[in-house]
């Protein structure tokens, strides 16, 4: 913990997307496991570098940093769980690309429930933002209709959705520490994967892939952007974060040769530069503020 402090924040972030960028190689080089039973075994990996996490830095105070997170911790910590089923649910049914381009749109949907909930106005380059990033969806979501991939495209909006709500709830709650929200949230995705599976036994080639993916993969992910995020300006935080976008598809056509068409990738550029265009809309306005 000490030794990541001294890290400078922008590059835990960078760390962070990275770390990541490398979930949809890990969901879709899974043997034998299905759908359900990979969630469980990523989420009890997941709940366990939390747990370790928040013991190191709460130590006798871990249990009180849960309950002090209250009833906005446990909402949170629900919905970004659904989050967490709707990232692997994405990767398990459509290509890498597409989900990690649709998973960016979390900024935009943030701008739409600020306006909607925290009565925060839209400027006309978020407007801009909004129309743009829907134009480079409706291009990935037309090439799906003819792949068959249509139904993992929708359910990829479950994660920035939630992610979007979660920062809402965080936003209006300033005092709800956000890393007992993802040992929530791994928790409800454990409990959902277990469910539906009906039986968790698997290989152990696919478990230690459900170690990857749940310890380090989204577990230590989460740990550095929460902790670079601090000293990181938010719009630099948001650029930051989608090199994941850019980095998945890389890895997922290096090692398993997945090769998004030309129209995704253009209808994923647009959503990318809708994005920034966001961003830097939030740091000019910042900028003139100052």
């Amino acid at each position: 913990m000490n030794i990541l402090l001294k890290v400078p924040g922008y590059i835990l972030v960078f760390m962070g997307a990275v770390t990541l960028s490398f979930g949809g190689l890990i969901v879709k080089s899974f043997e034998g496991a299905t759908l359900w039973q990979i969630l469980f075994w990523r989420s009890v990996f997941f709940c366990f570098v939390i747990i370790i996490f928040l013991s190191i830095t709460y130590k006798k105070q871990f249990i009180k940093s849960i309950i002090s997170s209250g009833i906005p911790g446990l909402v949170g910590g629900i919905i970004l769980g659904c989050g967490f089923f709707g990232y692997v649910f994405a990767m398990h049914n459509t290509t890498v690309a597409n989900a990690n381009f649709i998973i960016q749109t979390q900024t935009l949907f943030l701008a739409i429930f600020g306006y909607i909930f925290l009565k925060e106005t839209i400027s006309k380059i978020t407007l801009a933002s909004i129309i743009l990033a829907i134009s480079g969806i409706t291009l990935m979501l037309g090439d799906s209709l003819t792949s068959g991939q249509m139904l993992g495209n929708l359910i990829a909006f479950i994660m920035p959705i939630s992610f979007a709500v979660l920062i809402i709830i965080v936003r209006k709650y300033p005092s709800v520490d956000m890393v007992p929200l993802q040992l929530i949230a791994g928790i409800v995705a454990m409990i959902i994967g277990y469910l539906v599976a009906g039986r968790i036994d698997i290989s152990l080639h696919d478990i230690f892939l459900g170690f990857l993916a749940g310890f380090f993969q989204v577990g230590f992910g989460f740990i550095f952007i929460t902790i670079g995020a601090r000293t990181t300006p938010s719009a630099v935080v948001g650029i930051i974060m989608m090199s994941e976008a850019i980095f998945g598809p890389l890895w997922a056509w290096i090692f398993i040769n997945e090769q998004p068409p030309l129209i995704v990738l253009i209808g994923g550029s647009i959503v990318l530069f809708a994005v920034f265009l966001q961003f830097l809309n939030k740091f000019i306005s910042k900028k003139e503020a100052n």
